[in-house]
């Protein structure tokens, strides 16, 4: 006796079937899902997500304020000035060029941040290092690069933005404004704490720890005015 031809068509019903089944039985479970998650628990869920935010409850600088030693936030020996700080770089706020060689130590070429992750002395140039605000982006190079040259490729009219000004305070002693964006910058202990910073910009109480509860980034340059019409 021969064996019935199935056809492509019958495999293929089959399978449409089967699927179709499949959901049948998974919509009413889909749906009752739905409808059994009360809201004050999906927005809970969401308030617990975690924020993508990079300067999310000044994480970095509560992180970086409890791993520094008591030595390096009282630390005040520094050459640095703030010139020097702004000739490393080709616009206030950029990132600063590499005014150095690799470091070779015994043999073996020392990464970035096993000098610049939490400051110290540097024997190899006999000074401290600054401790950079964002340890977390190992890939040190894509931003910061050692000068080749200080010839143009190309002549050109650009001219660099002004630096902020310091000391900006609206009364006088209250604190200053934050004179600068806190992206790639929200460390405040990496750039006003140590001996490895410049002295202009130095603090002298890093033991208060939470910078932002007195000092506020300057949103606006304008004076606010009271609208009256009602």
């Amino acid at each position: 006796m021969e064996k019935p031809d199935y056809k492509p068509q019958h495999k293929i019903g089959k399978l449409f079937l089967l699927f179709a089944m499949m959901g049948v039985i998974a919509l009413p479970i889909i749906v009752f899902k739905a409808f059994s998650v009360s809201t004050g628990e999906a927005l809970a869920t969401a308030n617990k997500a975690p924020s993508l935010d990079f300067d999310h409850n000044a994480g970095q600088l509560f992180g970086t304020y409890n791993t520094t030693t008591a030595a390096y936030m009282e630390g005040n020996s520094t050459a640095r000035t703030l010139n020097y700080y702004y000739s490393l770089r080709q616009y206030p706020g950029s990132p600063p060029f590499v005014p150095h060689d690799s470091v070779v130590e015994k043999g073996v070429e020392q990464t970035c941040l096993s000098c610049h992750e939490k400051g110290g002395f540097v024997q190899a140039f006999d000074r401290f290092s600054p401790v950079t605000p964002h340890p977390q982006h190992t890939y040190c190079g894509q931003c910061h690069m050692k000068t080749v040259t200080q010839d143009l490729f190309r002549e050109n009219d650009w001219t660099s933005v002004q630096v902020p000004k310091l000391g900006r305070s609206a009364l006088a002693g209250s604190p200053p404004p934050i004179a600068h964006a806190l992206q790639m910058r929200e460390n405040c202990i990496a750039c006003h704490v140590g001996p490895g910073t410049v002295v202009p910009i130095r603090v002298e109480h890093p033991m208060r720890g939470n910078c932002r509860q007195c000092h506020v980034p300057e949103e606006t340059k304008s004076l606010f005015s009271r609208d009256d019409r009602g």
